[in-house]
């Protein structure tokens, strides 16, 4: 039976689970006021919706959130990639009207499998180009551009009765490292910080965003804590003005989970200004899950909070006051889903995507079929950024090889050069970092001299620095953007030409 703290925590708790259907911990813990669920790949299947409707009988006021960002960060396209248009390749575009579209048809998909809180839009400005968490997850590199694509998906998200989480606050567009994996440490100019990393974050709040996400970074001016567990940082939300819901990043991530611990990190968390607690995806151990890894970890956090509560570190007003913003979220959702929605019925994700994709250097010849090298950096936790459905789906029915420069000796990569320029068709190397992974880039200049006939697909942010050989600019890693990028490759479609790389 669930005592009175618990139940008190439960509705500030969001975890992740194993499993395709609602294991009996997690019904009771819903029926006993849990908040709701976020869900990661391995729970989305055929019978989402059913899974979604048994968590929704268990409590009908359940947040059940996803990550849906479209372009390289899909869970519901898990399997074969995303079929939506990335934030990346809307910056590029440009076009308020596509990223309206496109946010409205993330929400579309996301309420069809019972769902009603997309994760999304990413609000970060990616000013450093090495960064290996954002990257083409944001609209671009400019706060102004950011921000008005911010709030055009914002609208398309919450005007098709589904809440939209901007994240991650505030800002993780300037680091180099992966807060899965470790605390970033942001050193940027206080001043420069404000302009242009706050920008779109308050742009979010202006235009009536329902929730704002977390970032696990410390910027050392505003205090040795992460954002997360900061309460002068979130203050600066509420100073604002915002009054929704202030979600955290995963509490299971490396930056909190190695640091402060789940349970330490959920009661800081709250302390500082906290909603609704994202524990995380069950998963991320990999080999070192254990059977009940779901279970384990909402139990660690939940108890942490109810420590917390009962020797006074954090005061039981606190967690009622976000317990209550969380309800009424549910609330408003749940009238909200009542209501008819308009279908998208012009949305149009290949015509966005063709119009985006771009070529750096003399347009080649119209190739007859495609054998691929697929040379991406291994996937994070946040971005299957390798995942096999680009490199197939950009090859069809040709040769696909995978090779991880990172990692393999010369004398392997010059093997499958051999095999793979050998092979019929054009030469095509798949790469996602060339200014920023030395590795990659070489092994282009090396192809360049075995097979001057070859060229380069880019999925990751467009290139500054020119490569050797014709370069198709996708900007996302996913199933479309290597749909259209074989369709131009094939000459089905004219690319622009892309006159500088810069």
């Amino acid at each position: 039976m669930t005592d009175e703290l618990e139940r008190l925590a439960n509705g500030v708790l969001w975890p992740g689970f194993f499993g395709t259907e609602a294991p009996e911990w997690l019904r009771a813990e819903l029926r006993d006021g849990l908040a709701g669920v976020v869900y990661f790949g391995q729970n989305v299947g055929e019978g989402l919706p059913a899974l979604s409707a048994a968590i929704l009988d268990a409590n009908p006021d359940a947040l059940i959130g996803i990550d849906e960002e479209g372009g390289s960060v899909t869970r519901l396209e898990s399997a074969t990639g995303s079929t939506v248009p990335g934030a990346a390749q809307l910056g590029l575009l440009d076009d308020l009207v596509a990223s309206e579209k496109t946010g409205a048809e993330l929400a579309r998909r996301v309420r069809a499998v019972g769902a009603n809180v997309v994760l999304g839009p990413v609000a970060d400005v990616n000013t450093d180009p090495r960064n290996p968490v954002i990257g083409v997850r944001a609209f671009g590199d400019d706060e102004a551009l950011v921000s008005r694509h911010v709030v055009a998906t914002i609208d398309g998200i919450q005007d098709a009765a589904v809440a939209a989480c901007v994240k991650h606050f505030p800002g993780h567009g300037d680091t180099h490292m992966d807060s899965h994996h470790s605390l970033p440490d942001i050193t940027l100019d206080l001043d420069e910080f404000e302009r242009v990393h706050l920008e779109p974050f308050r742009a979010a709040v202006d235009a009536g965003v329902d929730a704002v996400m977390t970032a696990h970074i410390v910027v050392p001016a505003w205090g040795e804590q992460p954002a997360t567990l900061n309460p002068r940082v979130l203050g600066m939300l509420r100073d604002w003005g915002y009054d929704g819901v202030i979600i955290t990043d995963a509490l299971d991530m490396a930056a909190i989970r190695e640091t402060v611990g789940l349970g330490g990190g959920a009661a800081l968390a709250l302390a500082a200004g906290a909603d609704l607690l994202c524990i995380g995806n069950p998963t991320n151990p990999g080999d070192a899950a254990l059977p009940d890894q779901d279970e384990q970890d909402f139990r660690a956090t939940r108890d942490g909070i109810v420590a917390a509560l009962r020797d006074g570190s954090l005061s039981r007003e606190r967690v009622e006051e976000a317990a209550r913003r969380v309800a009424a979220l549910a609330a408003k959702l749940r009238a909200a889903a009542d209501r008819d929605q308009e279908p998208a019925d012009d949305f149009d994700a290949a015509e966005i995507v063709r119009r985006v994709l771009t070529v750096t250097g003399d347009a080649p010849a119209a190739a007859s079929e495609l054998a691929v090298i697929d040379a991406r950096r291994r996937s994070t936790l946040a971005v299957d950024s390798a995942g096999s459905y680009v490199a197939n789906a950009l090859a069809d029915e040709g040769v696909r090889v995978r090779l991880d420069v990172a990692s393999a000796p010369l004398a392997e990569q010059d093997r499958v050069l051999d095999e793979v320029t050998a092979a019929p068709g054009t030469t095509v190397l798949l790469i996602d970092r060339p200014d920023t992974d030395d590795a990659q880039r070489a092994l282009v200049e090396r192809v360049a001299v075995r097979d001057p006939a070859a060229v380069v697909v880019n999925v990751g942010l467009p290139t500054a620095n020119a490569l050797p050989l014709p370069t198709v600019e996708v900007a996302a890693a996913s199933m479309l953007g290597a749909q259209m990028a074989r369709d131009a490759l094939l000459g089905r479609f004219a690319v622009q030409q892309r006159t500088s790389a810069g």
